[in-house]
């Protein structure tokens, strides 16, 4: 018999290495300026260490999710997160920006792994009363990630060096390995999935609605938002101290909309979406014209941090409501889904940087947003599931049609909906 202490140790292992995957991938967007000048390549060119791991990571999800179906999680998630100390080694000592994009590739096959396992493994570490808590601080990795990842890394590469901040990265997923090795239990495979039944789920309309909001979504905010320190230096003028300053407000801001998205999410995702769209779009369009002067660039990068901030707990609520009998597959279309937006927006962001005014990458990341809005609207009816145990609303029913919440999937909803509240 495991002690508790022991298995919230696990539990608290897992929720740092999602962090550590999270963070990684999202390094440069706050040295992209000096990555690029230090390897005398421009800032679009730089957003490719944003554009490859992603690319990789969204294959790589579901390929590793068939690949070591049945081997032990624990032995997996220590040689993934040894791999993402490798990379960020790698990255922090690389002579040019080639080896910098070999090493990013590594860094795609972490984040691909450790999401995708990650996400289920809460209910296999502590007793089921408490399973709920464990996921909601699981997910808490990749939200901080999200939003307290480039602040901290900003901040790291202004007061030392942008090499410092991937070699920092490098000694914590080496830690969190070591303590995924010394806290995790044997974790076995429970079952195998085969990969015939990951696009299978695509003819899954309320599961399919959600993937292509999460595509245009994530797109959007990252055609934009991987650019955002020249922006910022650009058009507001902001000086570069002051910018990791910014970064790190929105990141706060961030972490309360998670809260705030959390609270509303399960009981109506398609509502919640809307108003994060709302918001996204509305800071994103605006900056070029609102945000020349330090207050207004200011104030709306935390309306900005504040909508983004729950766009991660209300699209995974949306896909796990989707497809609860077939929660690890969904999950792997999710993050693959997730990742792919990630590099089509850098990738994208990037030729808009290049090819016309900086400033465009927020009318490329807005329109995209506006997109996924007016997707949520015209057809998110269809995608809305209610929250387990409610039944007679529309999208109660599961992902085949019936209420889709039996057995062990109906437990799996059950915690999850608590991770949520």
């Amino acid at each position: 018999m495991r002690s508790p202490l022991r298995a919230w140790l696990a539990v608290v292992a897992v929720a740092v290495g999602t962090f550590s995957v999270v963070t990684t991938e999202m390094l440069p967007v706050g040295l992209l300026t000096s990555m690029g000048s230090a390897l005398r390549v421009s800032d679009g060119t730089a957003g490719l260490t944003m554009t490859v791991p992603g690319l990789v990571a969204a294959l790589a999800a579901p390929l590793l999710t068939v690949t070591v179906g049945r081997f032990d999680r624990r032995p997996v998630l220590c040689g993934l997160m040894g791999l993402l100390a490798v990379a960020n080694l790698l990255s922090a000592l690389a002579p040019g920006f080639a080896v910098l994009l070999a090493a990013r590739v590594l860094v795609g096959v972490g984040i691909g792994g450790v999401w995708s396992i990650a996400g289920g493994l809460a209910v296999r570490l502590v007793p089921e009363r408490s399973a709920g808590h464990a996921t909601t601080l699981i997910f808490s990795g990749i939200a901080v990630a999200s939003v307290l990842g480039v602040p901290i890394g900003t901040l790291i590469g202004d007061l030392l060096h942008w090499r410092v901040a991937f070699a920092a990265m490098a000694a914590l997923s080496l830690t969190v390995a070591a303590a995924m090795a010394v806290t995790l239990p044997p974790l076995p495979a429970t079952g195998t999935i085969r990969l015939r039944e990951v696009p299978a789920l695509f003819r899954n309309v309320r599961l399919r609605i959600g993937l292509i909001t999460t595509l245009l979504l994530v797109t959007g905010h990252f055609g934009a938002y991987t650019y955002v320190r020249p922006v910022l230096e650009d058009v507001a003028e902001v000086g570069t101290g002051l910018i990791s300053t910014l970064l790190l407000a929105y990141g706060v801001a961030g972490i309360a909309g998670n809260f705030l998205a959390g609270t509303t999410a399960h009981r109506d995702p398609r509502r919640t979406l809307m108003v994060i769209f709302t918001l996204l779009a509305a800071a994103e369009l605006l900056i070029p014209v609102a945000g020349a002067t330090t207050a207004g660039a200011a104030v709306l990068l935390l309306v900005w941090g504040l909508a983004y901030g729950g766009v991660s707990v209300t699209c995974q609520t949306w896909v796990l409501h989707a497809a609860p009998d077939a929660r690890e597959a969904a999950s792997a279309l999710y993050v693959g889904a997730f990742n792919v937006a990630i590099s089509l927006g850098a990738l994208l962001g990037g030729r808009a940087a290049d090819g016309m005014a900086v400033a465009g990458v927020m009318w490329f990341g807005g329109a995209l947003v506006v997109l996924a809005l007016a997707n949520v609207a015209l057809f998110g009816r269809r995608g809305t599931a209610a929250a387990p145990g409610r039944t007679g609303e529309p999208g109660a029913t599961g992902a085949t049609g019936d209420r889709g919440a039996t057995g062990a999937t109906g437990a799996t909803s059950g915690h999850v909906d608590q991770a949520i509240r």
